[in-house]
């Protein structure tokens, strides 16, 4: 009686056909590329994608899955219909994400059984995707190793989407709250508390959010970190090469940078921190989620206050405007600091805020008053 497989054969299968899928696509790619030496590269690439294949079908046989080569699925004959009309260019960021994720995707499966069945295999296929991923990388000047996400938000990002969340949202409720009371004065108490209320509502909900947010973004880097640890314990050579490459790019010469890394590679600490800083480009934490929930909560705060204020100082028609014209004109300032992060002319990322502010404002006028008459 034979044992049963040490992972679930759909796992397998699954990684079989993306291994078939690849070889089909860099012969694809290969057909597409007007340039010879890199339609030789792709020729080179399917090879390796085809003895992927073989490796995968050995492994299944010896457990008791005798299966064929899969034909290319429907993803990869679409993918392949655009190479040949729109270029290879178009193929190459795919076929970067794919060995992105065999990598990381083989790497969990050594994790997860090193002395199995499919712990050697998994190791040399995450080493060859890692290699092939490289390639396509300086084809198409991406960054290395483009499994790994880093991306992060900053402090004055925090702040102004912050302090707009608060104000369009406060604004609305403001808005809504007077299109519903019929009387005046009786409106004047009742969007003041509403006001208040909305404001620390807000401040909470987005304050949780921050928190929430710089939390998780902590727990990626931490992931990242913990991967590129174990690439350099399972992958040294491989690693090394990319530390040398780092260096060269700075404008260190060739043997020079050969022999840094070489050093480096030699104490796994010290190559993990130069890794971290020059590849992931993960500095040393400037924040917390505690600060980024006081940041984005008191932005939120004063935000939403500002539609509120008239009304601690003023009553009747005069509140109403004033409440109207300043957060207005908040709308048109925050859209024209939105500018710095969306890339768009100040005057017309401000305008487009101010639409926005009105919108919300018409809106939720209109919406308090009809609630109010059905009820």
């Amino acid at each position: 009686m034979t044992s049963a497989p040490p992972s679930p054969p759909h796992i397998w299968l699954h990684h079989l056909e993306d291994e078939a899928d690849a070889a089909f696509l860099y012969r694809e790619l290969a057909g597409a590329e007007p340039d010879p030496d890199k339609a030789g590269i792709y020729r080179k690439l399917a090879a390796v994608e085809d003895r992927h294949v073989d490796m995968w079908r050995k492994l299944l046989a010896e457990n008791g899955h005798e299966v064929g080569v899969p034909s290319p699925s429907r993803g990869a004959r679409l993918r392949a219909w655009l190479a040949h009309r729109l270029g290879s260019g178009v193929l190459l960021p795919m076929l970067l994400k794919e060995e992105g994720r065999e990598v990381k995707g083989y790497l969990s499966l050594y994790q997860s059984e090193p002395e199995g069945a499919v712990g050697p295999t998994a190791l040399r296929l995450a080493k060859e995707s890692k290699e092939h991923a490289d390639t396509l990388s300086q084809m198409s000047g991406a960054a290395a190793e483009p499994w790994h996400k880093t991306g992060a938000g900053g402090f004055l990002r925090n702040v102004v989407y912050g302090f707009n969340d608060g104000l369009t949202a406060n604004f609305g409720l403001v808005a809504g709250m007077i299109g519903a009371q019929g009387n005046l004065q009786a409106a004047e108490h009742a969007v003041l508390v509403a006001g208040l209320a909305g404001m620390v509502a807000d401040a909470l909900s987005m304050g949780s959010s921050g928190y929430l947010a710089a939390k998780s973004e902590r727990e990626v880097f931490e992931h990242e970190i913990a991967m590129e640890k174990e690439e350099i314990r399972l992958m040294p050579e491989l690693e090394r090469e990319e530390l040398s490459l780092l260096y060269q790019a700075k404008g260190i010469p060739v043997g020079q940078a050969e022999v840094l890394a070489t050093q480096v590679m030699r104490d796994p600490e010290r190559a993990l921190q130069e890794k971290v800083r020059e590849e992931l480009k993960i500095g040393e934490a400037s924040s917390t989620p505690m600060r980024e929930a006081w940041i984005t909560g008191i932005a939120t705060a004063v935000g939403a206050f500002i539609p509120v204020a008239p009304f601690l100082f003023d009553t009747g028609q005069g509140a109403i405007w004033a409440s109207f014209a300043l957060a207005m004109i908040s709308h048109f300032g925050i859209g024209a600091a939105r500018s710095f992060f969306t890339g768009r002319s100040i005057f017309r990322s401000g305008i487009d805020m101010f639409l926005v502010g009105l919108g919300v404002a018409i809106v939720g006028y209109f919406v308090g008053e009809q609630i109010v008459k059905l009820l």
